[in-house]
């Protein structure tokens, strides 16, 4: 691989913090959400769970809050109450969603208090002693969540709640996030006891649901991109170790994942085998500041009106890489079946242009102008894998339920282009490294595979472009909800 070569994504990278100030596969992507954190949507996970025993599964994650600290404490990383998070299915493959999964919080303050001098005061922490099973007494904000399922239009559509399975309560605990060894000594096991086994409307099986702080799964090389490409080029002309330099600038972060498995069966529809999916995050259009909130939470502000989309999340990068910044909060506000009005963003892409520009011979653009070969990954889905016979061009992830899941050990961090169709662009794992595929794609990897060009259109589209910031299936666990554990605030106990 040239020098220029593995370049190739930090520059790319550049240009998408030039672009849009993003700092990772969605995170801080648009103006607004710069100034919203709490409905930011950082990534978005759909694939046949993989989970031994599980494969008639689906696993949709929804990951929200990015850049989360550990220490980030007094006041951690709580759902806004005053939002509206959902998971959205076309099943039909009409760029419309005809299942919705609605997720509601609240944060309910226990006001802890302390004797001092004879008065029992409130106390200004999250919690005041060791926390190990959900509603601990020493917690003093207890977060929970209700889930809806609306079938038809999210907002006109039938909605009907989901329920414990267990008991057939309609509210479920959310696990405080990891502040640290002293007081959640084992925080694995206290975040395995908020996963739920769920009744789902019109579905015979029961799925499964957890919400809660997991260490953030993307993978990318910001630090040296943003210090104007300051990387270590290889020795030698062709580094075999390049893909894998240990550059991962989220190593330490953690987001807020919403998760869910469902049975395949109660997903699909009249489109057959493939679904497609996508999250957003609404607020309310008006919001009154209060001058003098009360003693409570969530009484800095009064919300109203009606639910306003502020967040859109189907594939990844397509707000970093594809969306020019004018266009990039009113991409977050439309709806795939709309998406016509972004299309030249992805026939005629200006990410090869730039880097063609910046390294010439190096990095030629493709030359198949419009790129049918991006209409396919991002628009339409794969012909032969995951695109319905009908279908109505729009961004959303799209999976293919009938293609069978490849074990971990199995998976090919590069998904199809390497010829494991059970990976992306046909839904996304976690362990799918969609830097380097997107940046492969972008550069005309489909070319060389005849998959809506010719190998002769893409010059630079055989060319590894990387980030060294390395990921595959072993980053992340074998069974729901996958993700892994939180990066705690304190890692030794005093």
């Amino acid at each position: 691989m040239s020098k220029v070569a593995r370049a190739g994504l930090p520059i790319a990278a550049t240009l998408l913090m030039i672009a849009a100030g993003a700092q990772a596969s969605s995170h801080r992507e648009s103006p607004f959400l710069t100034q919203n954190p709490k409905v930011d949507a950082s990534d978005f996970y759909m694939f046949r769970s993989y989970e031994t025993g599980r494969s008639s599964f689906v696993t949709l994650i929804a990951n929200y809050q990015p850049l989360q600290d550990g220490p980030g404490g007094p006041n951690f990383y709580l759902m806004d109450p005053n939002a509206l998070y959902e998971i959205h299915v076309d099943n039909v493959g009409d760029a419309h969603e005809h299942l919705t999964f609605q997720f509601r919080f609240s944060n309910n303050l226990q006001d802890l208090t302390v004797p001092v001098g004879g008065k029992n005061v409130s106390v200004p922490l999250t919690n005041t002693g060791a926390i190990n099973a959900p509603k601990a007494a020493t917690l003093n904000v207890q977060e929970s969540f209700t889930l809806t399922l609306v079938t038809g239009d999210r907002r006109t559509g039938t909605a009907t709640a989901i329920t414990n399975a267990a008991d057939g309560s309609k509210t479920f605990a959310k696990p405080v996030d990891n502040i640290g060894n002293k007081s959640l000594p084992n925080y694995a096991a206290y975040a395995a006891q908020h996963v739920y086994n769920i009744n789902i409307p019109g579905c015979s099986t029961a799925g499964k649901v957890f919400v809660g702080q997991r260490k953030d799964p993307f993978v990318v090389n910001l630090g040296g991109t943003f210090d104007l490409v300051n990387i270590a080029a290889p020795a030698t002309a062709f580094d075999p170790q390049a893909e894998n330099k240990g550059l991962d600038s989220l190593a330490q972060k953690n987001v807020t994942a919403l998760e869910l498995e469902v049975p395949s069966a109660c997903l699909v529809g009249s489109g057959g085998p493939v679904i497609g999916a996508w999250t957003t995050a609404s607020l309310r259009q008006a919001r009154l500041l209060n001058p003098a909130p009360g003693s409570n939470l969530g009484q800095a502000s009064k919300e109203g009106g009606a639910w306003s989309q502020v967040s859109r999340l189907g594939m990844p990068l397509v707000n970093e890489l594809v969306i020019g910044l004018k266009d990039k909060d009113k991409f977050n506000t439309s709806k795939p079946s709309d998406d016509a009005q972004f299309l030249a963003y992805v026939t005629n892409p200006t990410l090869p242009a730039l880097l063609q520009i910046l390294f010439g011979n190096n990095a030629v653009a493709p030359t198949n102008i419009p790129r049918n070969d991006l209409v396919a990954a991002f628009l339409t889905g794969v012909t032969g894998v995951n695109q319905l016979v009908t279908v109505t061009p729009s961004e959303m992830l799209r999976l293919n339920t009938s293609i069978a899941v490849t074990a971990p050990a199995s998976q090919s961090r590069l998904g199809v282009i390497a010829g494991d169709n059970a990976g992306f662009p046909n839904g996304r794992r976690p362990g799918d490294d969609v830097v380097d595929i997107a940046l492969r794609v972008v550069e005309g990897r489909l070319c060389t595979l005849n998959i809506g060009c010719a190998p002769g259109d893409a010059p630079s589209g055989a060319t590894d472009f990387t980030d060294g910031a390395y990921l595959d299936a072993t980053f992340f666990d074998n069974a729901f909800p996958y993700l892994k554990t939180p990066v705690p605030g304190a890692n030794v106990a005093q």
